[in-house]
């Protein structure tokens, strides 16, 4: 008899010799410059915790008062009795942080994208998406049944070249694009690509993740980073990075954001996000709103690190954000390198396809304002040591 689970046992074996098998490592302990992870205590250039929120006292705190007044849950989808005062506060604030006209709060950023993108387009449509663009962007695309077409990575002449070709086939287009491009660090030419859409009447989306809290005035984004205030038509966000909790948010006009609440699947037909959750994120946009000092801390120690990685001689591609890239070409030299920064007491994981494309393997360090002046230095020894044992640099 077959064994219909075979092909099972034989991708895995085939990840495994290509060096592309994921071990999943465990924390152990809160998320902070320095965690247990594995049992062993490990400075950590991993998580997305910008500006170190995740184990913010005030956001604890926040998060506590919220059970012992609204309970655990909110115990059913936001279109039925799931909406509590907790949540349009939030989607106030965002809204009121971001500079635009309405916020819709939802459960994450990957189901952000698959509320929005499918709700706007349909298989009459066309969506114009960046090479890199995340896969949550992919997969909404996908939801939708449109037409993708691709265009080339940061690339406005080439988006104005396949609209030109396009969007007179279509009944309406969409042009969707990361701001940071999460495994390089790079920033989208938002301005430029406003310019072209605007030019033959597409719709404007922005996958914004990775720029909340670290681009625009005191972490405002990348919209607030290009002055684009009131005309891209369309911003995701995520709570789950510099802000240190969870959810997502879909923030613009608020024609748009009324018509999604009756439109996206994932927000009609999944649970509404927690009281705890949502009041943590509330306690983060305060403390975003109070000061600049986490945002500023957190593109010191990023200059400082760039700086320092590149006198070591190491490739840090074409990074403009905290997230340094340490390109290193293959995945086996590359999970080869993260272990050894594991032995050397530094947590930063290695990225290989499918998640970069073949021949782009790296290590990721993501910094963040909970890092220390001695932190930074203590992780560049590693690298160094590391990167001298394992020929990467001289």
């Amino acid at each position: 008899m077959t064994d219909k689970l075979a092909f099972i046992n034989e991708d895995v074996a085939n990840l495994k010799e290509q060096g592309l098998f994921i071990n999943i490592r465990t924390m152990e302990s809160p998320v902070g410059a320095w965690m247990t992870v594995d049992g062993k205590r490990v400075l950590n250039f991993c998580t997305n915790n910008y500006l170190g929120l995740a184990n913010h006292p005030k956001i604890k705190e926040a998060a506590r008062r919220a059970i012992d007044q609204w309970g655990v849950g909110p115990g059913a989808v936001r279109t039925i009795a799931g909406t509590q005062t907790l949540h349009l506060e939030l989607e106030r604030r965002v809204a009121e942080f971001k500079g635009v006209e309405a916020s819709l709060f939802v459960q994450g950023g990957f189901v952000a994208n698959q509320i929005a993108i499918p709700a706007l387009v349909g298989q009459e449509d066309v969506i114009f998406s960046d090479r890199l663009n995340h896969a949550s962007i992919i997969d909404g695309c996908r939801l939708s049944r449109a037409k993708i077409v691709v265009y080339e990575h940061r690339d406005a002449e080439d988006a104005e070249r396949v609209i030109k070709e396009n969007i007179g086939q279509y009944r309406r287009g969409l042009l969707v694009t990361d701001g940071v491009f999460s495994m390089d660090g790079d920033v989208a030419p938002l301005d430029k690509l406003y310019e072209v859409a605007e030019r033959y009447g597409v719709i404007t989306m922005v996958d914004d993740a990775h720029g909340e809290g670290v681009l625009g005035r005191g972490g405002r984004g990348i919209v607030d980073h290009f002055g684009l205030h009131g005309k891209f038509d369309i911003e995701m966000g995520t709570f789950s990075k510099a802000f240190g909790v969870v959810g997502g948010s879909l923030s613009g006009k608020k024609l748009i954001i009324d018509y999604l609440r009756q439109r996206g699947r994932p927000f009609l037909f999944s649970s509404a996000t927690t009281p705890a959750d949502t009041a943590a994120c509330l306690a983060a946009i305060d403390l975003l709103e109070e000061s600049t000092e986490l945002v500023d801390r957190l593109w010191e120690n990023t200059r400082y690190f760039k700086a320092e990685m590149k006198k070591l001689g190491f490739d840090t591609g074409q990074t403009e954000t905290p997230i340094v890239p340490v390109m290193l070409g293959e995945a086996p030299l590359a999970r080869q390198f993260s272990a050894r920064l594991f032995e050397e007491g530094v947590f930063a994981m290695a990225l290989g396809f499918p998640t970069v494309p073949r021949g782009q393997a790296r290590i990721r360090v993501m910094n963040t304002a909970a890092h220390s002046r001695d932190d930074l230095d203590k992780g560049l020894a590693a690298f160094e040591k590391v990167g001298k044992e394992l020929g990467v640099i001289g």
